[in-house]
């Protein structure tokens, strides 16, 4: 793959998963989410997906994901660098892609890990966005799956807009964030907030992360479970709602960074981010 560090739009960037106010809103729900898979109503019709079907240490499909190639931060002080071999990117045989975080020293980094997106491939305005993923556990592991603008090249962040479907600090394993990053709040002043599942530990099984998204309402969820909703109204005053053109899709696993913090002795390596599946709908007639 042609490494996209290059790129303008990537070298000035704070990309994913940007660093949120730790105390920003959280909301406590007093049991753990189902852990079944839920389906999508019947208003929902499947438009894109990808079930990482396919041989073992095998990467994903190029018709529909890119690398990201590069270990400078990333703008969020990310200790990993990011490569597109299928040591840190690859399918698994069992229809899982995997995306691992290893100890190791590699192009000036201490550690190695991937990230892969939809740019050119695939980006869509409105709709549901949906992965079923099982996350790593551990100081220093940051997850995410995410949104970008499609539109970044002409419109830099954070004005083309950054939706954070799901952001998990590897520490903190009951605790997930949905953000919105646009332009007047962005990186720690971003609109979001936190779900907390009691007694939780999301890293022992796979559970669906979800955003469902209309013109002027935003809505996250965990196992079927709406913990969070954004509309325009809730922007600071004056500022611009950005999320009306097509987004693409990010997956990654940061090591280190703003957000997390760096690992510790207590952090178990090689780290996976493991994904069943992702899936795009938009709403039926």
């Amino acid at each position: 793959m042609t490494p996209l560090r290059l790129l303008p739009w990537l070298s000035v960037l704070s990309l994913g998963c940007l660093a949120c106010d730790p105390a920003g809103s959280r909301i406590d729900k007093p049991e753990q989410p189902n852990d079944s898979t839920p389906q999508p109503s019947n208003e929902w019709q499947l438009v894109w997906q990808d079930e990482f079907d396919g041989p073992a240490n095998t990467p994903p499909s190029s018709d529909k994901w890119v690398h990201d190639v590069g270990g400078g931060g990333w703008g969020n002080a990310q200790l990993e660098y990011d490569t597109n071999k299928t040591e840190n990117v690859s399918l698994d045989g069992e229809g899982h892609l995997v995306i691992t975080a290893r100890k190791e020293s590699f192009g000036g980094n201490s550690y190695t890990s991937g990230r892969i997106n939809t740019r050119g491939r695939f980006a869509q305005a409105y709709g549901r966005f949906e992965a079923r993923m099982q996350l790593p556990v551990g100081r220093g592991m940051w997850p995410a799956f995410w949104l970008l603008g499609a539109n970044l090249e002409e419109s830099p962040w954070p004005d083309c807009g950054e939706i954070d479907i799901m952001e998990y600090r590897g520490q903190l394993p009951a605790i997930i964030r949905g953000s919105l990053h646009g332009p007047g709040y962005s990186g720690g002043n971003n609109i979001g907030g936190e779900y907390v599942v009691s007694g939780g530990k999301l890293y022992e099984d796979f559970h669906v992360y979800a955003l469902e998204w209309e013109p002027e309402r935003i809505r996250w969820q965990l196992d079927g479970v709406t913990f969070l909703e954004t509309t325009p109204a809730k922007l600071p005053a004056g500022k611009r709602w950005v999320y009306d053109h097509p987004f693409f899709i990010l997956l990654n696993l940061a090591v280190g960074g703003n957000y997390v913090g760096p690992p510790d002795r207590s952090t178990v390596f090689p780290q996976q981010l493991k994904v069943d599946y992702v899936r795009v709908y938009t709403r039926g007639a």
